[in-house]
């Protein structure tokens, strides 16, 4: 009997599925009952359908039969293919109902959808972390295996992921993709952009529920929280120094090293930290970029302005334990107890 053009006479009895082929309904019924009979003779991958197998023993072999007209790219699949010239496109089908997000897959906008949901599947077995992609999830757990497969072949820094070594890498390059439209400021990572730009909004989203600090990112939030908890995770293995940064450590590891890895390219000067020649720098440029908004003193540090303001305030914060001797600085104390000694 001829089947007429969209009939589609058999029919899953579990679901709706309709189609041409009794083979294809038989096909379909696995789906339901688990079966799958067609398997990897190299891995443990099994199938429903031989077409599936075919296509996964393409990973073995390395073939990519399908490629880009426009760059590089390959792939096992047809349907991969069609997916990534949307990127040279620019076509994105899939939209979320609630923001403006869109997106080429719709696997991509299911992930996107738990943002809203608050849905975080995987967790991880040792710590509270949760997560919305496995994929997330096996990237965290090399947090805990100490596990750092990707490796730089020109230092000796290694890491958990890909992208972080291609960022890296960026470093050895001096390749810096992303510039400030306002400044001359350039950088690694487009995120790096993002959180520079808010400098030039004067935009500060995270603020601490204790005091009256704000920050722009979320990380220095939690690092300045640990003032109010007093938590100082990092403690030198020589002294009795403790920090609430890991970098602060390593800078504070220095001293006992006797590294001082900047140096001055005019004197013989010589620092732990950029930040400390880049100070030193001003000396030979004469630069004195903080001013007095009273009177016309100006100065090379921020915190000797901030010491020159306390004449004009009347502020004396240092009192004399023996007597009632008060100055507005530091050094004007210790030089005034060596009269009692």
């Amino acid at each position: 009997m001829k089947i007429h053009i969209g009939e589609k006479p058999f029919l899953c009895n579990v679901c709706e599925y309709k189609c041409i082929e009794k083979s294809s309904l038989q096909s379909h019924m696995k789906i339901h009952t688990g079966e799958k009979s067609f398997s990897c003779p190299i891995c443990e991958y099994k199938c429903i359908q031989k077409s599936d197998l075919q296509r996964h023993m393409k990973i073995h072999t390395g073939e990519k039969p399908f490629s880009c007209n426009i760059c590089e790219y390959k792939c096992i699949r047809k349907s991969t293919l069609q997916t990534h010239m949307k990127i040279h496109t620019g076509e994105k089908s899939f939209s979320c109902p609630i923001c403006e997000y869109k997106c080429i897959q719709k696997s991509d906008l299911q992930r996107h959808m738990k943002i809203h949901t608050g849905e975080k599947p995987f967790s991880c077995n040792i710590c509270e972390y949760k997560c919305i992609q496995k994929s997330v999830l096996q990237r965290h757990m090399k947090i805990h295996t100490g596990e750092k497969p990707f490796s730089c072949n020109i230092c000796e820094y290694k890491c958990i992921t890909k992208s972080d070594l291609q960022r890296h890498m960026k470093i050895h390059t001096g390749e810096k993709p992303f510039s400030c439209n306002i400044c001359e400021y350039k950088c690694i990572t487009k995120r790096y952009l993002q959180k520079h730009m808010i400098i030039h909004t004067g935009e500060k989203p995270f603020s601490c529920n204790i005091c009256e600090y704000k920050c722009i990112t979320k990380s220095d939030l939690q690092r300045h929280m640990k003032i109010h908890t007093g938590e100082k995770p990092f403690s030198c293995n020589i002294c009795e120094y403790n920090c609430i940064r890991k970098s602060s450590l390593q800078t504070h590891m220095k001293i006992h090293t006797g590294e001082k890895p900047f140096s001055c390219n005019i004197c013989e000067y010589k620092c732990i930290e950029k930040r400390y020649l880049q100070k030193h720098m001003i000396i030979h440029t004469g630069e004195k970029p903080f001013s007095c908004n009273i009177c016309e003193h100006k100065c090379i540090r921020k915190d000797v302005l901030q010491t020159h303001m306390k004449i004009h305030t009347g502020e004396k914060p240092f009192l004399c334990n023996i007597c009632e001797y008060q100055c507005n600085r530091k050094s004007s104390l210790q030089r005034h107890m060596k009269t009692h000694t």
